[in-house]
């Protein structure tokens, strides 16, 4: 039997595959005020990373503040990727459908982009209203409120729960709170994950296994 009572899965990058789509739009935008980076730089220095980090990097790499309004058009054009492209993690539908204890998602993105996301890829009757945001509370990982947040909303201790999370700030955040953490490394282009995490894996089929 596990010891895990309750499972809290990030959003990007571990039930939707919207990381490149996201950070491709950030890209676009970064370099239409001059940054000159590639999707490659955006997925090692913004994944992971809370919007106004990610503002404050394009600032310092244009040489001047970003625009106030940065984030609304960033807001816009990514949702609209979402609609045309994003699909679910391979596996995970199996996964959530299978699953015999509860779970929820945290994630950084606002409300609204997980609702959004969880819609688009056929996730979000798994959810209901077990969804957290680091935008409620206005705080941002690798602080680890969004993890406690979540467990004690569940109704679990850190130490019954098992977070899952694809970013070294994720990680570092469930860490923070006294949380196992499992770091799914499909796309763990820096190999970051194997040094921290309490495991990892690469594929989400075997996740029951590892439990």
């Amino acid at each position: 039997m596990s010891k895990y009572k309750c499972i809290i899965f990030d959003c990007d990058g571990v039930l939707v595959d919207s990381e490149p789509l996201s950070n491709q739009v950030m890209v676009d935008i970064a370099n239409e005020l001059g940054a000159n980076i590639n999707l490659d730089y955006a997925l090692r220095n913004f994944k992971g990373n809370s919007f106004d980090n990610c503002a404050n990097q394009i600032s310092e790499l244009i040489g001047r503040k970003a625009p106030e309004n940065l984030e609304a058009i960033y807001r816009e054009r990514s949702f609209e990727k979402f609609r045309n492209e994003i699909q679910p993690i391979e596996g995970v539908k199996e996964i959530l459908g299978n699953l015999t204890i509860p779970f929820c998602v945290a994630s950084s993105g606002p409300e609204n982009k997980i609702k959004l996301n969880l819609n688009l890829t056929g996730l979000d009757e798994y959810f209901q209203e077990n969804i957290f945001s680091c935008y409620t509370i206005q705080k941002w990982k690798p602080e680890p409120d969004i993890f406690i947040w979540a467990s004690q909303s569940m109704g679990f201790e850190p130490s019954e729960c098992l977070v899952v999370e694809d970013s070294k700030i994720g990680v570092k955040a469930a860490l923070n709170g006294g949380f196992d953490v499992f770091g799914y490394t499909a796309h763990d282009y820096q190999d970051e994950l194997p040094k921290l995490a309490t495991k990892t894996f690469s594929d989400m089929l075997i996740l029951p296994d590892l439990l």
